[in-house]
């Protein structure tokens, strides 16, 4: 068994596939353990061995409004390791698609008008993100990809925002001292986001007709420090936190 678990929370395998391997390169791990939750619930893994877990992205989208059994399924065992990641019991890195699920069970709004779409693109990072071990190293600014439909009206209640920029102004936010949420992806390479792209051509995050041109914008990209900063959560949660930073980030 390994330290790290990746949840995967997309429907299409050879994209889940290849997300898997981007987060275990990006987390300097030999093997990070997975688990589908689309195919197994939350339960069906005990969770109390991991010292880290990451959740990556998806087509899903919290304000959709035609839900299906599996996804509401999917939000309930986000929110409950959501919970337990607020109580410190365990170490959480949601991305893309679950910064939505935990910004609606803090009490924030998820909105659509603030999307952002298939490409490379300069987050800052605030004091808060500054002073935090995770993000400030890679501070004042750093380039991420994103690919969202929807994000935070604003930071949600009991959040401390890391990371924004003026397309999207909650890019990343930390929950006490255990669970980071972002609106980016922080694992893929630029040959890793090309390659994903042609898993979502028509999925409406970015105009199918200016593929080739998008895909190549991507490619000529310079991104180094999402995987940085998974490295370094990896590495924070290796170790019990250090006391002031515990003070700090107390709910």
């Amino acid at each position: 068994m390994s330290s790290l678990l990746y949840v995967c929370v997309r429907p299409e395998i050879g994209a889940a596939d290849a997300e898997h391997a981007s987060f275990r390169r990006a987390l300097g791990a030999d093997v990070v353990d997975r688990l589908d939750l689309l195919e197994r619930p939350l339960d069906a893994v005990p969770l109390d061995g991991y010292r880290g877990i990451v959740v990556g992205g998806s087509p899903f989208n919290v304000t959709d409004t035609d839900k299906s059994s599996v996804q509401r399924r999917v939000e309930a065992d986000l929110e409950r390791l959501a919970h337990r990641a607020m109580t410190g019991d365990l170490a959480v890195f949601f991305t893309c698609f679950s910064i939505g699920v935990v910004t609606r069970l803090l009490g924030g709004e998820v909105t659509t008008s603030t999307p952002e779409s298939a490409s490379a693109t300069v987050i800052r990072t605030t004091a808060a993100g500054a002073s935090d071990p995770v993000f400030g190293p890679s501070g004042p600014a750093l380039t991420v990809f994103t690919a969202h439909k929807e994000s935070a009206v604003a930071t949600p209640p009991g959040a401390t925002l890391l990371a924004t920029n003026d397309a999207c102004p909650v890019q990343a936010y930390r929950v006490g001292s255990h669970l980071y949420a972002a609106q980016f992806h922080p694992e893929p390479t630029p040959r890793d986001f090309a390659d994903r792209m042609t898993f979502y051509r028509t999925t409406g995050y970015f105009d199918p007709a200016e593929f080739d041109r998008v895909q190549g914008q991507v490619l000529a990209a310079s991104v180094t420090e999402g995987a940085a900063l998974l490295r370094r959560f990896a590495q924070t949660f290796a170790e019990p936190l250090p006391e002031a930073f515990r003070a700090d980030a107390a709910l």
